[in-house]
This record gives C-alpha cells, structure tokens and sequence, in this order.
C-alpha cells in the first residue's frame, strides 16, 4: 500500500473547492458523469483507431444510492487508470487528464465528444462527501488499484481485486448533505444536467410489458420484465444532420425539453457549424407574449452534451434569449462571468453567427409562405423588432421580412409600403409621414378620420414600438411616423392648402379666453383650428415627440430630460368651423356657456379613454339629466 500527499499548489485544496470553485454543491454529479463519459468516450476512439484490443460494447454509466451505507456510486465501463495514472490524474491536480488526452490525440479526436474543460471536476466530490474512494482497472493488461482520501491533503493507494474494466467512484455522503441519498433529489439531478449526456446512464430499474403475441386471447395481462432504467437520450435531435429528422422529430424534441409546453412551437432553426468554432443546437421560435422578461432563460447551453445553465446572456445576442431550444458548443468556457463571455472572441463569434442564421431562416421562411409568415407576424414580431433595435447587422437583414400591418390586416414590407403611401402621404416639406395606430378601439375615431383622407394606417402595437420607430426615423431620410391621435387629421400630414376659419380674430380670442376660464389649463393647452365643418368640435391630442418620449422612458432607456414622469399634458384642439362652437361662442349665459363646454370636453375624453372614476360617474349622470 502506498500513501503519499497530493501535489497541490495551495497548502490545502478542499476550503478553496469549498467555498470559490463552486458555487453550488449539486453540480458535483455533473462533474462525476462528466468524467466518467469522457473515460467511455476516450475508450471509444482508442478502439476506433486500433490504439486499445479490448471489445468497445455498449457501455453505461451507473449511478447507485446505498442509503443504509450513506453512499453514493458512479460506475463507468470506459477506460480505467492504472496506479500510475491515478498518481498522475488524481494526486496531481494540476493536470487534467482529459486535456491532456486531447492534446496526444488532437487530430484523431476532433470529433469524439470528449469534454476536457472541467478540469478540477473530480475534486467538487468532496463538496458533499468526507471521503472519496476510486476503484479503478485500466484496460491495458494491469492490476487494479483503490485510491481513498478523507478530504486532506493525505491518501492512501493500493492494489485491488477488480476485474471489470473501467471506474467506481464511491463518496461517502456528509451529514450535512444526506439529500443526495435521495433517489427523487439524484433523479432530479440526472435529468437536468445529463438529460442528453452521450453515453447512457443507468439508475435502477424499471417494470417494461412484453407485447402480446397476435393470438393472445383480448383478456390476456401483458408479461413485464425488468430493465435497465436509462434516464438520458445519448443522441438528441440537435446531434444529428438536419437531412436525418422531418418536422416531427423537431416537434417530438420540442417535447422532450418542455414537456409542460402544450403548443406546438412556430418553426425550428437548426444550427451546425464546425468552422471557425464548433457549434450545434436547435432553436425554436415559440408563440410570443407582450412581456418581454417572462419568455427569457429558455434556451439551454451544453458543452458535449453536459447541461450547463439556461441563462445564454452573453452567448446568444439578447433578443434571441426569449427563443426556446438548445446550443451546445465545446468552445464556450464555463464558469466564467458575463463579463468575461461579452469580450471573449469565440463567444463574439458565436453570437453573430446565430444571429445571421436566425435571420437567414426568417428571410427563407417570408420568401417561401408569405402567407404563412403574415399569419405568424403577431406571434414572432417582438422578437424581430426587438432585434432590429438592439442589433445592426440584423437591423439591416430584417428590412426585407419585417412586416408592417395596417388596421385592415393587410402586411406590407418597408419597401411596398412606402411605394404605395408615397403619392398621399407626402407633406408640403417633401417628408414620407406614416400614419400609425397603437389601439385599434381607442383611437378607432382618429383612425376613421384619416381613412377619410384616404391614408393607410399602420397598426404597431408592440411595447418597444417608440424604440424602434425612432431608429427607423433615423436610418433614413425624410420619414417620420406619427400615431393618428397626436393631432387632427388635417395637421397629420401638412399640405398646401388650409380650411379658413369662420370665426374672425376676435371671435378666436373671445373663443380662447372663454375655455380657458373651465378647463383645467395646467392639463390641456387650447388651440384653434379651422377644421371641415363635419370633423369633431373638440379633439384632444399628444404632441408625438412628448408622448414617444415617455413611452420610451417606461419601457427603459430613452427618455430625454425627464419627460418619463413629466405629468399628462394634452392639446385641446378647438375646431372653429363647427356648429357647436359657434354655439359655445354666441352662449346667451355664461351658465350655458360653461355646461357646453364641460360637457363637450368630457366627450373629447372619453374618445380618448381619458374619462374615468368620479369623472366619468358625473359625465353619465349630466347625460342622463340631459335627454329627460
């Protein structure tokens, strides 16, 4: 029996494992089934090139609970260590005896699957037991060995009795930790981080029904067997060729990650790209909500098939983080801050290709089913507005697919809109205006006088419209949009030619005074319009660049000069060739005179949902007294 200390470069390891490598203890079974598929997986390639005359088989990783002896087992059947090499791999820490593999094999093993980034991996064991053991057997030709430490620096190693090739890591479960004998808690913890792990894993064993011959009689029990409970999927869809699924393997997989999903997701991207970094995934484009925050932390990141963390920030470009699905790529470094992945080059990489590949499909995906694109637009254009905002390239991409819906449900690109508003809805200064909506009902008036005119209307409704209409505004020359309730129909787009006034000018001044004696001037700003004698007598408007403003300021970012919490401030537009002003102006009593004005504010409010609680209460009940 040999005992030695480990070779260390801190006085002791195991605080420092403890406390600063990991933050949380469960991630040391991942780290265990990391090690003991990298050892079947090593076993793999040296049979495949002739390096090892032993029988591959089909080899599984075993996990067993021996609750009465508060321990747990990981067993693999992959490639062993003799005694030396667990004085190398294990006692010398500062090697890693995957990376080490990879660089003997580097051009034969570039495709086999091993993980080789975890580097003090073996050593999170003693984050949740007090002592370790490893029963070992290499398989070249020589005695096993039994290495055991009681979480020092200390160890013991000898020569043991196994004969089954391959490795037994046996821990010993603290006190403190004893939720790890709990077979629900490893489940738990088998399906999330080795769920799609490349070599099965084993733990325990399942009742499975034999078919029924074809004469068994109709009341005939099917026979059961026991079997091997595998708890992984060793080849997940995103590991195999786009050739070798149809739509249903995409949608079956879909399953398998969410099964609590019950919609079937809108399209599928599928990623595989191997230069100049590896990377393969599956995203999915799900049907979107309003609220941006409550899709994200979807998507799953592996590295080989090991589960690491379902917050990709960093990796994938943020408007693509309310996507669902999976990325799996050996070049993305864990355990690392974001700030670290944000300035690190391959993550750069990575991020603008799956942004390019995401725009890609979009652009195949318009041009092959228009039709099937525009059904979808509602449930897929925040994400694409989103993208147009934050990222450039994409900006640039979407122009040809993003769509821009009108209030009759018809969908135009950029380009076919401004083809087809260009003519009439071009102002006096030579400037294209866009006439868009944000609410179909409440501003259903204001939308009805601009169709009068003969002008589209746009329907954009999404909460980062006020974001990207401003981007749009200044990627290109003479365009503005204007949301139809920002002011009467004839000030929307300026033309050539005005409605004269029948009121003279002293009239108007009379007109002024005489609102602004009821209304509540710190609130409403009275301006007179001459209007078409049919348009409505009262219209309360938003100036656009105010009300954008503050729009952008509550949904982050954006807002200048504090106009977020400015308060409520509306033009009163005064339509002086109406007949009712007319009557308001000729009023016989100043009574009369204030119940008119009152009572036609109150509706210009309520066009606009503006009138609510006591207000409204005493509106509907002046009304009523009204009509008796």
């Amino acid at each position: 029996m040999a005992t030695g200390n480990i070779n260390v470069s801190v006085e002791n390891i195991f605080p420092l494992i403890k406390k600063f490598l990991y933050s949380d203890h469960e991630i040391f079974l991942r780290e265990l089934i990391s090690n003991a598929t990298d050892a079947t997986l090593k076993l793999k390639h040296l049979t495949s090139i002739g390096e090892a005359s032993v029988e591959y088989g089909n080899p599984v990783i075993e996990v067993k609970i021996d609750k009465e002896g508060k321990k747990l087992h990981i067993i693999d059947q992959g490639i062993g260590m003799t005694k030396e090499e667990v004085e190398k791999y294990i006692n010398q820490v500062a090697f890693s005896g995957a990376e080490e593999f990879l660089e003997k094999y580097k051009d034969s093993a570039k495709d086999s699957g091993i993980i080789g980034h975890f580097g003090l991996g073996f050593y999170s064991a003693f984050m949740v037991a007090n002592k370790v053991e490893i029963l070992t057997k290499s398989y070249k030709d020589e005695p096993a060995a039994h290495w055991i430490c009681e979480g020092t620096t200390e160890f013991t190693l000898e020569e043991a009795d196994k004969q089954e090739r391959g490795t037994e890591v046996i821990l010993h479960i603290n006190e403190d930790d004893k939720e790890f004998l709990e077979e629900g808690r490893i489940r738990e913890l088998l399906t999330k981080y080795n769920k799609f792990m490349p070599v099965p894993i084993k733990f325990g064993t399942r009742e499975e029904e034999l078919p029924l011959p074809e004469d068994a009689p109709e009341d005939a029990e099917p026979e059961k067997k026991t079997v091997d409970n595998i708890i992984n999927n060793p080849e997940p869809a995103w590991t195999k060729q786009p050739t070798e699924l149809e739509e249903k393997d995409y949608n079956n997989f879909y399953r398998e990650l969410y099964p609590m999903q019950f919609e079937e997701p809108l399209f599928h991207i599928h990623l595989n790209v191997d230069y100049p970094f590896n990377l393969t995934g599956i995203l999915y484009f799900p049907k979107m909500t309003q609220d941006m925050n409550i899709q994200k932390d979807k998507i799953q990141l592996y590295q080989n098939q090991v589960f690491v963390t379902d917050n990709v920030e960093g990796i994938v470009p943020e408007f693509l983080t309310m996507l669902r699905g999976v990325i799996d790529s050996p070049d993305i470094p864990l355990n690392v801050s974001r700030s670290y992945l944000q300035a690190d080059g391959a993550v750069k990489k990575i991020s603008s290709y799956i942004t390019r590949k995401v725009a890609d499909k979009l652009s195949t995906l318009f041009n092959n089913n228009r039709e099937d694109f525009e059904k979808k637009w509602n449930d897929i254009k925040i994400v694409i507005e989103y993208g147009m905002l934050s990222e450039d390239k994409f900006f640039d991409k979407a122009q040809k697919f993003a769509l821009y819906p009108t209030v009759n449900n018809e969908y135009f690109t950029y380009e076919e809109l401004e083809t087809k508003i260009k003519e009439n809805q071009t102002d006096k200064e030579g400037n294209l205006v866009m006439l868009y909506a944000s609410n179909k009902d409440e501003q259903h008036s204001y939308i009805e006088a601009a169709k009068e005119k003969g002008y589209e209307v746009l329907l954009l409704d999404s909460p980062i419209v006020s974001h990207l209409l401003q981007k749009l505004e200044g990627s290109k020359e003479k365009l503005s949009f204007v949301r139809v309730d920002s002011d009467h129909v004839n000030n929307l787009i300026k033309k050539e030619d005005e409605e004269i006034s029948k009121l003279s000018d002293e009239e108007k001044e009379k007109l002024k005074a005489d609102f602004e004696k009821v209304i509540p001037t710190e609130k409403y700003t009275v301006q007179l319009e001459a209007m078409d004698s049919n348009a409505a007598p009262l219209i309360i408007t938003q100036p656009e660049f105010m009300r954008r403003m503050k729009e952008m300021q509550q949904t982050g970012g954006g807002g200048m000069f504090g106009m977020g919490n400015m308060p409520e401030m509306y033009n009163l537009v005064v339509n002086t060739n109406h007949e009712l002003i007319n009557e308001i102006l000729n009023s016989k009593t100043a009574k009369k005179q204030e119940r008119l004005i009152k009572h036609s504010l109150d509706l210009a409010r309520l066009s606009q949902n503006l009138l609510k609680g006591e207000e409204l209460t005493a509106f509907i009940k002046r009304s009523f007294e009204m009509v008796k």
